[in-house]
Parts: structure tokens; sequence; C-alpha cells
């Protein structure tokens, strides 16, 4: 299983257990109640939407991740066209960000 795989099935999981928010509006309203521990913005997503979502990661101190194509991440959690995810669940997104990482947890 490759660690794109690997990040996808854990998407999926988020998804199914509640644990994951999609949508450009549902994961700014999630960094404003600060229920969101990673936000994973699609390298395909405009740059505005990636600035956007860089700087408010940024200045609210939660991981922000350029991952992945627009399709695959849609499909993982069962929605079209999504380019924005939200994870609420910290443990997801340690194992997430671990994998993303090359097996080293940061942040």
């Amino acid at each position: 299983m490759t660690n794109n795989e690997k990040i996808l099935g854990y998407l999926g999981i988020s998804r199914k257990a509640g644990k994951l928010i999609f949508g450009t509006d549902a994961c700014l309203d999630g960094l404003k109640k600060d229920t969101l521990s990673l936000i994973i913005v699609s390298k395909e997503a405009s740059e505005r939407t990636k600035n956007k979502f860089s700087n408010i990661c940024n200045d609210k101190k939660i991981t922000y991740i350029e991952w992945g194509d627009i399709n695959s991440i849609s499909k993982a959690i069962g929605k079209q066209n999504k380019a924005v995810i939200g994870i609420k669940d910290k443990n997801l997104s340690e194992a997430i960000k671990k994998i993303i990482n090359g097996g080293e947890a940061i942040g």
C-alpha cells in the first residue's frame, strides 16, 4: 500500500467517524470555531484558496498541508469536487501528518 493510499484510507475513516469536514465555507467555519487540527488543501486548488487557508492556519497554529488532487480527495470522502478538507481528530491528524512527512510527525 502506497503512502497516498494510506492517507486516502485515513480520510475515508475520518469521514465515516464524523471527524472530517469538507468544502471551503465549512472549513473556514471550523477554523473560526477552533475545532480543526489539520487542513488539507488539494494541490489543484486556486492560489487564492491556498493562500487564504495557509494564512489562517499559520495565524491559528494549525497544520496546513497542500496534498493530492481534487478527484482522489473527493473520492476518498465520498463527495464530489472537494479541494479543502479539515480533520477534527488529533490522532487522525497526527497519523496523516506522519505519513506525509515520511514517517516523522512534525508540528
